[in-house]
């Protein structure tokens, strides 16, 4: 016996399978044939007919002999089933896919200087290895990438910090996110071959007091400053440009000198710039960052994995120049 129960009903719950047995029921015509298509017993098949009445509030099948023939109610489930389970079955397929690494979407963001570098070497890898996988690439400066990530726009960032800074500088709370370095970078001093000081082994920072001086993004910039007033003295920014092959252009032209990290120049050089290290020496360390969980998504992984490869790869992202 069916009971009119109201909060049952406002609370029922119709699970796939309880469609599958439904839409099983209306092709076999009876409970024995549903169980038989379904790999189920037949007592099986009635309890789970049961137990769906009862969420429904009403009955689903009549039996008629030794057949049962669906209800109007019951015929309403197994036609509805066929879309429902339809849609269920393509999205468990395109899940498998994505923890199987046969698809996947992943939305890196990287700083210009590691454009040219990491991830390119790290994409290819991606591509060698997973060519479903799709992999979207923005060029953003950390704060940028860090916030885009906080905000569940991105998926990887590979960010930079130097030394004695972190990577979020006091604009992010880097609680939620998971680091993994992936190099440290140096940065070099780059002026004009006929510059006075270009002949030395080491450049000192002290004797640079009176030169202009060309900047870039504000974190580099900040670095500059921070340098030259150890250095004591406050340096003359007459050129401002985050295009590092512009910053070499300048410096090659005369207009000034400027800090440039390693990882430009193993792909950026101009044959009129000298670089030089400078004294004191100064690095940056090179992160990929993303969350705990986006860390277990197969696709992250894979990508996150290739950009550590391609740091680590003397053969073609850390060749000398």
């Amino acid at each position: 016996m069916i009971c009119d129960n109201s909060e049952l009903y406002r609370g029922r719950m119709i699970d796939a399978a309880g469609l599958r047995v439904m839409r099983a029921i209306a092709d076999e015509g009876s409970f024995t044939g549903a169980a038989l298509s379904l790999g189920y017993s037949q007592p099986a098949i009635s309890q789970m007919v049961r137990r769906l009445e009862q969420r429904t509030g009403t009955v689903l099948v009549e039996r008629v002999g030794r057949n049962v023939r669906l209800t109007e109610a019951g015929q309403v489930l197994a036609r509805h089933a066929v879309n429902v389970l339809a849609a269920l079955d393509a999205a468990e397929e395109e899940v498998a896919a994505i923890a199987g690494l046969r698809a996947g979407r992943v939305r890196l963001m990287a700083f210009p200087s590691s454009s040219a570098t990491l991830v390119p070497r790290a994409l290819a890898l991606v591509k060698e290895r997973y060519p479903e996988v799709k992999v979207s690439f923005t060029e953003a400066e950390p704060p940028e990438s860090l916030a885009a990530l906080r905000a569940g726009e991105c998926d990887l960032a590979v960010a930079f910090a130097y030394e004695g800074t972190d990577l979020g500088r006091g604009e992010e709370d880097l609680d939620m996110f998971v680091t993994r370095k992936l190099l440290d970078d140096e940065v070099r001093l780059a002026l004009p071959k006929d510059h006075p000081m270009a002949k030395e082994k080491v450049a000192d920072l002290s004797k640079l007091s009176e030169e202009s001086w060309i900047a870039g993004c504000p974190r580099c910039r900040g670095h500059l400053l921070s340098l030259c007033n150890r250095a004591g003295f406050v340096p003359n920014v007459s050129f401002e440009t985050e295009d590092y092959v512009a910053v070499l252009g300048l410096v090659a032209e005369g207009l000034g000198v400027a800090l440039i990290p390693d990882l430009i120049l193993r792909t950026a050089h101009h044959r009129d710039v000298v670089t030089l290290p400078i004294h004191p020496a100064s690095r940056r360390a090179v992160h990929v960052v993303t969350t705990a969980d986006l860390q277990r998504v197969p696709a992250v992984k894979a990508t996150l994995d290739a950009l550590c490869e391609s740091a680590h790869s003397p053969s073609r992202v850390l060749a000398d120049v």
